[in-house]
C-alpha cells in the first residue's frame, strides 16, 4: 500500500534488484551539427543513388553529376554491410536493399502521394473548390489560388457518412510511435478502430512527402481514419478536400488538443481551446467539405482547473461532427496527473444521444476499460493511447477479459514482427533498416515500463507506477526491463544486426517518461 500511494510498481521482493548508479549521459548535439553530419552522410558511397542500385547500370541516373547520391557502385558494393538473414518484405530498392535476391511481395499500403498532385501543390495550382464554397459561407476569406482544373461541388449534408464507434477498441492517433508498422501490431492483438499520426495540414498543403507519409493506411486497417492539425479554417478546409480527393479513409479526425509548444504557438492543438468561435468555423466547415464523417479530439480544456468543454459539447454536435474524444487533462498538465474521468463522465452525459463521446486517458488493463464503460454507459467507446505503447497486447486483455503473463519470448515475437512490418514499410535497404531500428528504439523506450504480473504483489499495473529495479524470470525478461538507452539498442542489435559506428539514440516523445510522485 505503502508504494503504491508512492506510485511505486510493487514488485514481489525476490525480483528486486539494489538501486544502481546514476547514468550519465551524452550532451545533445545541436540542430546545425546535426545537419551537417546528416549531408556528410548523404554524400558517403553507402548512400547510392536509387536509380542505379535498381537497375545496377551507372546511366540510369537522370541527374548525372548534379544527382546528391553517390554514383560509385564498385564502392559501394565494398563497402555495404553484410546482408540481414530473411527474405525481403518489399523491394524496390536493388542492389542497395539488404535483402538482395529475395524479391517477392507487392505493397500492401495506400494513400501515398501522387507526384502530379504533388507537383500542383508545390506551385499552389491545386484547386479547392468544395473547400472556398464552404469558406465563403461562413464568411471566412482565403487565400487566392492560381489556375486550376474545376472540381464538383460537395455532397448534400444529408449524404454524409456515419460511422459506429460503439463498443469498439479504439488505437489512438500516437505521434512518433504510433506508426502504420506498430498499428498492424495492434490490429493482430485486437484494436478495431486505427488512426494515422497526426499531420499539419500545412504541410500536406505544402506537398511535403514525409507528412503525407503519416496519411499511408495498410490492408488489415479495416477502420481507418487520419488526424490532422491546423490553425484556421482555410487550412483545415483545403485539408480535408485533398484528404478526401487522395486518400481512401473512413473518417477525418480534428486534433484540438495537442499540448506541444511547437504546435500551441501556431494556434493550432489545444490553442484552439481558447477560441471557441475559431473552433466552431473549423469543424463547419470541415464537416461541410467533405461527405466522410468528422470527429474532434479535444483535452478538458487550456488551464488546470477551467474545463471548458462540456458548454460546447451541444455546439460540437450542432457545428457537425459525429464524434467528440476527452481526452481527461488540461493542456496545462500534459501527461502530468491521472486523468480526469469523472469530468469525461459529465461531458458524455450532457452530449446529445446522436453524438458519440469517446474517452481517453490512462486505460492500462480490462478493468480500466470496464470500470469507465460500465460507470458511464453513455459513453461511446474508450480509446487507448499510452497503454497501448507500453503492451500493446492490452486489446487481447479487453477482448478476452484477462491479465496476460507474457511470456519474454512472446513479447519478442511481437518485436520481430514490427521489424519485418517496418522494413516493408520504410524499406529494406539501409537507410530503411536503420529508421526501423529508429522506430523501434522509441517504442522501447515506452515498453520499458511493462512490468510482467507475474512478478507484481498487485494486479494489474497502474500506467503511473513506476517499476523499481528489478529482474526478471529469464535473461531476456530482465533485459526488456531495462531503462537504459544502451539495453534498448542491445535489443534493435538482436532483430536488425550491429549499429552503424557511432551510433546514438536519445527518446523524442517527453510522454515516454514518468511525472513526479507528488502528481501520480
Amino acid at each position: 500500500e505503502d508504494l503504491v500511494s508512492k506510485s511505486i510498481a510493487p514488485v514481489k521482493k525476490e525480483y528486486l534488484l539494489p538501486p544502481s548508479l546514476s547514468v550519465i549521459t551524452k550532451e545533445k548535439k545541436s540542430k546545425r551539427q546535426l545537419k551537417r553530419e546528416r549531408q556528410q552522410e548523404q554524400k558517403s558511397v553507402l548512400h547510392i543513388c536509387p536509380a542505379i542500385a535498381k537497375t545496377g547500370s551507372v546511366d540510369s541516373c537522370q541527374y548525372l553529376n548534379k544527382c546528391r547520391f553517390s554514383h560509385d557502385l564498385e564502392a559501394f558494393q565494398a563497402q555495404k554491410p553484410a546482408d540481414l538473414p530473411g527474405n525481403c518484405p518489399f523491394c524496390p530498392y536493388g542492389l542497395a536493399c539488404r535483402f538482395f535476391g529475395t524479391h517477392k511481395k507487392k505493397s500492401s499500403e495506400v494513400n501515398g502521394l501522387n507526384k502530379d498532385v504533388q507537383k500542383l501543390l508545390w506551385k499552389n495550382r491545386m484547386n479547392f473548390h468544395r473547400a472556398d464554397s464552404q469558406l465563403k459561407l461562413i464568411g471566412v476569406n482565403s487565400r487566392p489560388l492560381k489556375k486550376a482544373k474545376d472540381m464538383s461541388l460537395k455532397l448534400n449534408s444529408r449524404e454524409k457518412k456515419s460511422i459506429d464507434f460503439r463498443g469498439k477498441l479504439y488505437l489512438a492517433p500516437l505521434t512518433t510511435v504510433g506508426n502504420l508498422p506498430f498499428r498492424r501490431i495492434c490490429k493482430v492483438l485486437g484494436a478495431d478502430i486505427t488512426c494515422g499520426e497526426m499531420a499539419m495540414g500545412t504541410n500536406l498543403l505544402q506537398g511535403q512527402a514525409s507528412e503525407w507519409a503519416l496519411l499511408r493506411r495498410h490492408s488489415s486497417e479495416d477502420l481507418f481514419g487520419v488526424q490532422i492539425c491546423g490553425a484556421y479554417p482555410d487550412t483545415i478546409a483545403r485539408t480535408v478536400e485533398l484528404i478526401d480527393q487522395e486518400c481512401t479513409v473512413d473518417f477525418i479526425d480534428l486534433n484540438m488538443g495537442c499540448p506541444i509548444d511547437i504546435v500551441v504557438n501556431k494556434g493550432a492543438g489545444s490553442a484552439l481551446l481558447l477560441k471557441p468561435m475559431r473552433m466552431k468555423n473549423i469543424i463547419q466547415v470541415a464537416c461541410g467539405t467533405v461527405d466522410k464523417p468528422v470527429t474532434v479530439k479535444v483535452r478538458t480544456g487550456y488551464l488546470e482547473g477551467r474545463n471548458r468543454i462540456d458548454p460546447l459539447i451541444a455546439d460540437i454536435n450542432h457545428w457537425g461532427a459525429s464524434a467528440l474524444t476527452i481526452h481527461g487533462r488540461s493542456r496545462q498538465q500534459r501527461y502530468s496527473k491521472l486523468a480526469d474521468w469523472d469530468y469525461i463522465y459529465q461531458c458524455a452525459r450532457k452530449a446529445p444521444d446522436i453524438l458519440q463521446v469517446l474517452g481517453n486517458g490512462d486505460i492500462f488493463s480490462y478493468s480500466d476499460w470496464n470500470k469507465h464503460t460500465s460507470e458511464c454507459p453513455e459513453l461511446s467507446t474508450c480509446m487507448i493511447a499510452r497503454g497501448a505503447l507500453i503492451k500493446p497486447w492490452i486489446f487481447t486483455e479487453i477482448k478476452e477479459q484477462r491479465h496476460w503473463d507474457i511470456s519474454s519470448g512472446e513479447r519478442f515475437s511481437v518485436l520481430k514482427d514490427f521489424v519485418h512490418h517496418g522494413l516493408e514499410h520504410w524499406g529494406s535497404d539501409t537507410k530503411g533498416v536503420e529508421t526501423t531500428r529508429h522506430f523501434l528504439l522509441e517504442w522501447l523506450s515506452y515498453t520499458y515500463r511493462y512490468v510482467p504480473v507475474g512478478l507484481l504483489d498487485v494486479i494489474p499495473q497502474r500506467l503511473n507506477w513506476r517499476p523499481p529495479s528489478y529482474f526478471g524470470r529469464n535473461d531476456l525478461e530482465t533485459l526488456m526491463a531495462s531503462e537504459s538507452a544502451a539495453d534498448w539498442i542491445r535489443i534493435s542489435e538482436m532483430l536488425l544486426g550491429k549499429v552503424p559506428v557511432g551510433f546514438t539514440f536519445s527518446p523524442k516523445h517527453k510522454s515516454n517518461v514518468y511525472d513526479r510522485a507528488e502528481n501520480g
